[in-house]
């Protein structure tokens, strides 16, 4: 079992910047592949980006590309999603999830543990 707590959300103007943040506990941290996924309402819960076990591998979905930022540390058994430029429509409950690193982390269905989720809000 591995437990996911998120944090960092929060209310900012359209152009700035959040950075999220997800402490694992429970199983060992290194074996699992982290994604971020957001929920906006009405719409799917879609994957923003992902990174392997050991942070060598990141992907990001191409309205991210540029601005967002997915980085971990083993050690500390925590994973971000730094936020540059924020735009409204980047609006939605942000969800850290983890996948066993045997499987295909850019796949919804590998993720097996899910955070409580954490609400951020662009204004224009």
């Amino acid at each position: 079992q591995v437990r996911l707590v998120e944090s960092g959300g929060g209310l900012v103007q359209a152009g700035g910047s959040l950075r999220l943040s997800c402490a694992a506990s429970g199983h060992t941290f290194s074996h699992y592949d982290m994604g971020w996924f957001r929920q906006a309402p009405g719409k799917e819960r879609d994957l923003v980006a992902a990174i392997s076990w050991s942070g060598n591998s990141r992907s990001y979905t191409d309205s991210v590309k540029g601005r967002f930022t997915i980085s971990r540390d083993n050690a500390k058994n925590t994973v971000w999603l730094q936020m540059n430029s924020l735009k409204p429509e980047d609006t939605a409950v942000y969800y850290c999830a983890a996948a066993p690193s045997a499987l295909n982390y850019l796949s919804r269905a590998a993720y097996d543990y899910w955070g409580q989720g954490t609400q951020v809000t662009v204004s224009s």
